[in-house]
């Protein structure tokens, strides 16, 4: 079964349980908010795949670890129901990321109430047992600093970091982000309130290099991605930039644990 179908099953079958009525004392609007995976039951978390979940707009969304998620959730008082109508991207990764996704997966769509206990957020189940702990996403960039994995060519593509290059973007308090685009070090301004997200014109040193190949060009497409950001999103340990209209510029991971 394509993880697409799957998840779409499981979101069916989680619709037709009953939900329990569960005190509202604890548990806050959830719109708006964003979470880290912190704890599975009986599971440690692996390294390298960290599940992460937002809910905005009526839409629970994020990543299994492996694979973005979204679909319509419900929550009222201290009820909540994910889906049905789900869909999923169909990656495969290592089997410990893809047994890790679906305890994940059958967490969310089992949860039919949630608590928010020490600044945590616990999906429960009908039964009021803890399906699934979540820690607070950070979304303060100041102070941060990213390796970039992909950005937009100025030709509709995401692509990749040429093999043998660096990318990074580090965000100052002071409303300044610099980094190395490859070939150059580089600074600009930026302003960041919410997911709101815009960086100037970089100004950048002078330094002409020959290898690898294209590296001047990645630099300079790298450089045009920048000044095209409106939002930024973050998942866990990474970060997407995205345009006004939703579309990829830049990808990027934590960099050095910061």
């Amino acid at each position: 079964m394509s993880a697409r179908r799957w998840f779409a099953a499981v979101l069916g079958t989680a619709m037709l349980s009953a939900c329990t009525t569960m005190s509202t004392a604890n548990a806050p609007d959830l719109n708006g908010t964003a979470w880290v995976l912190s704890s599975l039951p009986g599971r440690a978390p692996v390294a390298g795949g960290t599940p992460t979940l937002r809910f905005e707009s009526e839409r629970a969304q994020g990543t299994d670890g492996c694979n973005r998620f979204s679909a319509p959730y419900t929550a009222t008082g201290s009820t909540l129901q994910v889906g049905p109508r789900g869909a999923s991207t169909q990656m495969a990764c290592p089997p410990a990321v893809m047994e890790q996704a679906s305890a994940f997966m059958g967490a969310l769509t089992g949860a039919h109430g949630y608590r928010v206990e020490g600044g945590q957020l616990q999906l429960l189940s009908a039964s009021g047992v803890v399906l699934a702990t979540f820690a607070p996403q950070s979304q303060a960039l100041a102070g941060t600093a990213w390796r970039v994995t992909g950005y937009n060519n100025g030709r509709q593509a995401v692509v990749s970091v040429l093999a043998g290059t660096t990318l990074t973007l580090a965000f100052s308090g002071d409303g300044k982000v610099s980094g190395s685009a490859g070939c150059n070090r580089f600074t600009a301004a930026y302003t960041s309130a919410g997911q709101k997200l815009t960086i100037g014109p970089a100004a950048a040193t002078r330094m002409m290099c020959a290898n690898p190949e294209r590296v001047m060009e990645q630099e300079q497409q790298f450089l045009k991605a920048l000044e095209t950001v409106a939002t930024a999103g973050f998942e866990g340990d990474r970060l997407e930039l995205r345009t006004a209209t939703g579309a990829l510029a830049v990808t990027l991971t934590k960099d050095g644990g910061r």
